[in-house]
């Protein structure tokens, strides 16, 4: 089973979040620009890497600028995606410096999380190179931004597992526990309603033990969600399933641990660290001087 598409951002929904962000940081007007920048005054800036960074967001800081001024122009030296270090230049914009001034948070606040969503994401799939095992995303997302950190997740070389509770059958733990008492037991029975309730969508168990990986094997999984397991019970479940539904281990990722998760020969590991703990990354908008032009001497 293949992870679901990756996520791609439409230009409605990158400007209606910048017009959000833009509003509650600039309520009723930003008082210091407009008290010592004259109106006429012109600027020009470089966005630039402080560290090594996967840019992510590029699409948001354009929107940024231009959401305050149409005068403003916008040269992108990098695209999403692509790996930069420091010093190194993401955008030049000039224009009015009043919006650059004013737009300059909200555009650093979404390009800093979404290249430090892909940035880490990036160490993730370095740690797994060269295994069969694709690191995925979870739902352990900022609420309102989940479409935009898995796009950055994708930015980083990571795949976007579900979206939400509609496009993917997943039975977990609680889901299990309250059929307890259905034959032949709960995790087959879970898996037959499914299959009637929701035709077309895959399905996914979450098993603890191998006897659960059995029985998800026999009803018919797509994927089989192996919950907080050592390296070694990993390696058994592999075995089990033999090809028969997908894997993809969970809990206790960490970069330390990614590896030899991946070494068990399971088909994903997904990692909520990715969305959930990412840092922000080091950039910032450098304002360059403007050259003034003297005026001719008289002879």
């Amino acid at each position: 089973m293949r992870p679901f598409p990756r996520v791609v951002l439409t230009e409605t929904e990158v400007q209606d979040a910048v017009q959000r962000a833009l509003a509650e940081d600039l309520g009723p007007g930003d008082v210091t620009t407009l008290a010592v920048v004259p109106a006429a005054t012109r600027a020009r800036a470089r966005l630039v890497a402080r560290e090594s960074v996967v840019v992510a967001g590029l699409a948001f800081a354009v929107a940024a600028f231009r959401g305050l001024s149409s005068r403003v122009r916008i040269e992108p030296e990098v695209e999403d995606g692509a790996r930069v270090g420091p010093g190194d230049t993401l955008l030049r914009v000039s224009g009015p410096a009043r919006a650059l001034l004013t737009a300059e948070r909200t555009a650093l606040n979404f390009l800093q999380r979404l290249s430090g969503v892909a940035t880490l994401t990036a160490r993730y799939v370095a740690a797994v190179a060269g295994t069969r095992a694709q690191i995925l995303d979870t739902r352990k997302t900022t609420p309102g931004w989940r479409r935009f950190e898995k796009y950055a997740v994708a930015c980083g070389g990571g795949r976007n597992h579900r979206l939400g509770l509609h496009d993917l059958v997943l039975l977990k733990d609680n889901h299990l526990a309250a059929l307890a008492a259905q034959r032949p037991n709960p995790v087959a029975a879970a898996v037959r309603r499914a299959r009637r309730a929701c035709r077309g969508l895959p399905i996914e168990v979450e098993a603890d033990t191998l006897t659960q990986v059995r029985q998800a094997v026999a009803a018919g999984a797509d994927l089989i969600l192996l919950d907080n397991m050592s390296p070694a019970r990993l390696r058994e479940a592999v075995a089990l399933v033999r090809g028969r539904a997908g894997t993809e281990a969970s809990g206790g990722v960490n970069l330390e641990t990614v590896r030899a998760i991946a070494a068990t020969g399971v088909d994903f590991i997904s990692v909520g660290a990715l969305t959930h703990s990412a840092p922000a990354v080091d950039l910032a908008l450098d304002f360059e001087p403007v050259r003034r032009h003297r005026a001719p001497r008289r002879s």
